[in-house]
């Protein structure tokens, strides 16, 4: 039997059916789903399997091209409303708060741990230098960032720009500069991931060794406590989202050193769209840690009221991302 008699054989006996689950479509499109009759509901998902066992019996026998692709394009279609989320955009942006979003940075727990651990190394390690050594701060933080704020400066200057309240720039110009460097940090870090972690894991610890640094200078002048307050306020939300970019950054970097049973560019894509999800929570953490740095620097002075802010922010993330859920329960 020659390819054209067998193609036309072949749509012959299943065409009605092809053009019934059109028909469906094309209402569908054009009125929503509310325009189909509970008949044309319980149809809908059997005339797309139909379609699809179609599919695949014509790739297996290569049929002709036109027709291949014909199925291919009703079924994209189809599958769209059979398994699609037709769901309105408040709902999507629900759904990816209360349940997309905190299941992927649950998922990713151990580089987050790792994230977290480089961090924290570079911030000790940059800490005990500049304190052993204040010439060390220059290693970490440039002279034009500092703006004077480096171990030359007296307590009584250190002390001024934690309370300012706005009224003196400087100190809200260099936060301001913190968080376009660590939004900045935070999107390299998830962006070169692929390269086996490694930019990953030097941006992270850099990024920790600037804020011992800091802390060294502080410290060394007796204003320890005043300025874990300063910092921590909006400091909480700012590095904990670095460390989850650094965290999405290592699991593409992962699947691309060990895709497993896949190739490494479906690992890598599997990965990327992971961290695109836990990304979208790095870029509201990073917005409300600037709200947090905006209005909590000039309207909170008293340090207990700071370090309770940064508490209650601690726990609301910590809540928020990693308290199970029922709809998580039963889907595991």
């Amino acid at each position: 039997m020659s390819g054209a008699l067998r193609s036309e054989r072949f749509r012959a006996e299943r065409e009605e059916d092809w053009r019934a689950l059109d028909r469906l479509l094309k209402k569908i499109e054009t009125r929503s789903v509310r325009g189909l009759t509970d008949d044309e509901l319980l149809a809908l998902p059997v005339l797309y399997r139909s379609a699809m066992s179609a599919l695949a019996s014509a790739r297996a026998t290569s049929l002709d091209l036109a027709l291949t692709r014909y199925l291919e394009s009703l079924c994209s279609r189809a599958y769209y409303f059979v398994y699609g989320v037709r769901a309105r955009p408040l709902e999507r942006l629900t759904d990816f708060l209360s349940r997309q979003l905190p299941a992927q940075i649950r998922s990713m727990w151990r580089e987050t741990l790792l994230s977290a651990a480089l961090f924290t190394i570079g911030a000790v390690i940059a800490y005990i230098l500049v304190m052993g050594d204040p010439d060390w701060f220059y290693s970490f933080m440039g002279r034009q960032l500092s703006d004077g704020r480096d171990p030359s400066a007296t307590a009584e200057f250190l002390r001024n720009t934690l309370y300012d309240g706005g009224k003196d720039d400087g100190l809200g110009a260099l936060a301001s500069f913190l968080f376009t460097h660590n939004a900045q940090i935070a999107l390299w870090s998830f962006a070169l991931g692929f390269a086996l972690c490694l930019p990953t894991a030097f941006l992270i610890t850099s990024n920790g060794c600037m804020l011992g640094a800091f802390l060294a200078v502080f410290v060394s002048k007796g204003l320890g406590f005043e300025v874990g307050g300063w910092l921590a306020i909006h400091g909480v939300t700012e590095i904990f989202a670095i460390i989850l970019a650094g965290a999405a950054g290592f699991r593409i970097g992962w699947r691309v050193g060990f895709p497993g049973a896949v190739s490494r560019l479906d690992a890598m894509v599997a990965a990327g769209r992971r961290g695109a999800i836990v990304m979208g929570g790095v870029v509201l953490m990073l917005a409300c840690a600037g709200l947090l740095e905006g209005f909590g620097r000039q309207l909170i002075k008293n340090d207990l009221a700071r370090y309770g802010v940064a508490a209650a922010t601690a726990i609301f993330w910590g809540v928020y991302f990693y308290f199970p859920r029922r709809q998580a329960l039963r889907g595991g």
